[in-house]
């Protein structure tokens, strides 16, 4: 069976009542997403104790799921009516051919080798090399299977810098993957901390499957701590308001490692957490930056 898709360019004042209504007049599912996501527009929704928190993007991307013989655009027209829009918004109706989407997706996601000793493997891949670090990890709800430039870049400072015994803070853990490679490669213990949470979750079946004992938690419930190294893959939004955070949760002469940074946001993070930390210069890769200091 085909399908066809609608997304929809949608401010934030009706993305969510017009995904409500696009839902009534015949969706079978509809998702949102950020639509200015790998700009410097991007903007996180997170919700971090004591602060505010919001449900949709400032612009977002409206995406909806029919049956191959819905009347896309008509339904696109009474949900919009129904909502009070008078002016059909930006959108786009796509074919979606049937697949084996299991298959589909599997072929998607090989073995990734992040350096010469650590690869990340989903679990229906052998490894390629069985006496390398492998980490065994699948796509799944969470951010962090080790294909996006920020993962790779994190994953090969714990790599090059991790010398064993460390104690290491995963702020913005996603799957879990930086605090299960931290324990891989040397760390004695890992905490991860995830304002999701089906990330939480996702963190704690991985480390399980991995064989590796780390926690992880919701903010208000992490243990207040400081570790050797403290790690924050998330976007340049939450990491600006985060910094006294991770500061503190960084003891004097630690380490912290910050990334989810677009090349021109930069020199921005890097102005910021020079208040408290000795910053080394920025790591780039794919236009993604990838901060690393000791704090003072």
């Amino acid at each position: 069976m085909a399908w066809n898709t609608l997304s929809v360019h949608a401010a934030a004042d009706y993305a969510e009542a017009l995904s409500e209504a696009l839902l009534e007049h015949g969706a079978l599912s509809v998702d949102m997403l950020d639509a200015d996501a790998g700009t410097p527009d991007e903007r996180a929704i997170f919700g971090e104790p004591g602060e505010p928190t919001q449900s949709v993007w400032q612009h977002n991307l409206v995406n909806a799921l029919f049956e191959s013989d819905a009347p896309v655009e008509s339904i696109l027209k009474a949900a919009c009516a129904a909502i009070g829009l008078t002016t059909l918004p930006e959108y786009k109706i796509e074919a979606l051919a049937d697949n084996d989407w299991v298959r589909l997706t599997q072929s998607q996601f090989e073995p990734i080798r992040i350096s010469d000793r650590l690869w990340i493997v989903p679990t229906w891949h052998t490894p390629s090399d069985s006496g390398a670090i492998n980490i065994v990890l699948d796509p799944g709800l969470a951010f962090g299977t080790g294909s996006h430039p920020t993962t790779r870049l994190c994953l090969r400072w714990l790599d090059a810098n991790l010398r064993g015994g460390e104690s290491v803070l995963d702020y913005g853990c996603g799957s879990g993957i930086l605090a299960i490679a931290a324990l891989k490669l040397g760390a004695a213990s890992a905490l991860g901390v995830d304002v999701d949470v089906q990330a939480v979750q996702a963190s704690r079946d991985n480390a399980q499957a991995n064989q590796v004992q780390a926690e992880f938690y919701l903010p208000n419930s992490a243990p207040k701590i400081q570790t050797d190294i403290v790690v924050a893959n998330i976007l340049t939004n939450p990491l600006r308001m985060l910094a006294p955070l991770l500061a503190n949760a960084t003891r004097p002469g630690g380490r912290i490692v910050l990334s989810g940074i677009l090349d021109e946001q930069a020199a921005d993070v890097m102005r910021i957490y020079a208040e408290w930390f000795e910053l080394d210069a920025p790591v780039i890769e794919e236009g993604w930056a990838c901060l690393s200091g000791i704090k003072r």
